[in-house]
Order: structure tokens, then C-alpha cells, then sequence
């Protein structure tokens, strides 16, 4: 990875966000974090990433922020959770952070979404697929727009999150059936490979720790 990347990152403040800009930084590569709240503001600016403080569910605000910036290498999306005023950040969110990538010139963008999604809705137990089928019905539907988008993407699914430190098991697969654990430390550790190979481009991808898989099936791996 070369420190001549400018990567605009929404969603660094907590999570699989969060340890995506560890990863980044930590290669010397530059970052302008989007976030909705301040509160890690200053943990994130000693890090040395530029912050922009915004609504991704606000396009305009998502536009000022990517047409403010020096220019775009590519953008990584980890948004989502509660409604606000009835809508998701995982589908109108992500929306806009889209719009705005084409509109920017942006060449390419990754968004991490999860197992349970699209064609992955088999790989997850009934109850689990009841609990979380409207956000996945978002996810789904932010990853079809991205796909559509005329941009190089990366759709990556991640199972079930864990907050330990990486284990380095973290493997992408594109069968459909495959459902399991990872950490996000993992699971970001995969972004930032994706970030910089093209064998990831233009593919949906799911990611598990090789050591928590749900069941024994054989799947075959991306290899980067």
C-alpha cells in the first residue's frame, strides 16, 4: 500500500470503522473520516486523519464533504444501525455516500455490509434472519446501487462481529452458503487488502474466520 492513497472513510468512529482507520494510518496511507458525531474527533485527528463532521443521511452534506477533499482514490463505507427519523443510514446513507463518490469522480468504492444479505440470506438460522430482515432488505439494496454505480466495487459481508484482536484467519469467499464469526479487526485487515488488489474488484464477497465457521462445509477462498 503506498502513502500517495487518499481514501475517504465514513463510519470511523466505532467498529469495523474504527479499525479500518488503524489499518490505513497505520500503512501511512491519507484518510478523511466522515463522521455524524464529534465525540471521536480528536482520537482520530492524533492519528493524523483529516475529519469531516456530517449527516450521511444529509446528501448535501456528504457532497460538500467529498467536493471538499483533495481528490478521491476510493471510499470505504461501514455506516449503518438505528433509524433516524424512520430511515437507516444502511441504505439512504450509503445512497448518498454512492451519489457522491460518482459525482466526485471517485474510481472506486468498498462497502461492508453483512452475511444474511442478497443471496447470503440462506447461510443465516431462520430466527436470525427474522430478527435482522429489514436492515438486510437496506443492505441489500445499498449494495445493488453501488453495483449499478458504474464504479469498481467491493461488497464485503462480514458474519457475526467479535471485538478481539485479529487472529489473521480472516479469509473472503464468494459461495453464498457460508456463514461464520470474525473480528473486526479481521474484517478490516481484508478491507485494506481489497483496497489495494484487483482480484476483489467488482465482486460480493463474504467474510469468516477459517476457524469459526458455522458447521464443517468446504468452500473455496479468494486469494489475493
Amino acid at each position: 500500500m503506498t502513502d500517495s492513497l487518499h481514501i475517504f472513510l465514513a463510519g470511523a468512529s466505532r467498529g469495523v470503522g474504527k479499525e479500518i482507520a488503524k489499518c490505513l494510518t497505520a500503512q501511512n496511507v491519507q484518510v478523511t473520516a466522515f463522521l455524524r458525531s464529534p465525540e471521536t474527533s480528536p482520537e482520530l485527528a492524533a492519528m493524523g486523519i483529516k475529519v469531516n463532521l456530517g449527516d450521511a443521511l444529509d446528501s448535501e452534506a456528504v457532497d460538500a464533504a467529498m467536493t471538499g477533499s483533495a481528490p478521491i482514490d476510493a471510499v470505504i463505507s461501514t455506516i449503518g444501525g438505528l433509524p433516524k427519523d424512520g430511515q437507516r443510514a444502511d441504505y439512504l446513507g450509503n445512497k448518498n455516500l454512492i451519489d457522491a463518490a460518482v459525482k466526485a469522480g471517485v474510481k472506486k468504492f468498498i462497502l461492508v455490509s453483512s452475511i444474511g444479505s442478497g443471496n447470503t440470506a440462506g447461510a443465516l438460522p431462520p430466527q436470525a434472519l427474522e430478527t435482522l430482515g429489514p436492515v438486510l432488505i437496506d443492505k441489500e439494496k445499498a449494495e445493488n446501487h453501488l453495483i449499478a454505480s458504474g464504479m469498481i466495487y467491493t461488497v464485503i459481508r462480514p458474519g457475526g462481529l467479535k471485538s478481539e484482536p485479529a487472529t489473521g484467519n480472516g479469509v473472503l469467499t464468494q459461495d453464498c452458503r457460508v456463514a461464520g464469526n470474525i473480528h473486526r479487526a479481521d474484517v478490516a485487515q481484508l478491507v485494506c487488502q481489497c483496497l489495494v488488489s484487483d482480484v476483489a474488484n467488482n465482486r460480493v464477497l463474504s467474510a469468516v474466520d477459517k476457524q469459526m465457521v458455522y458447521g464443517s462445509p468446504e468452500f473455496e477462498v479468494l486469494n489475493f
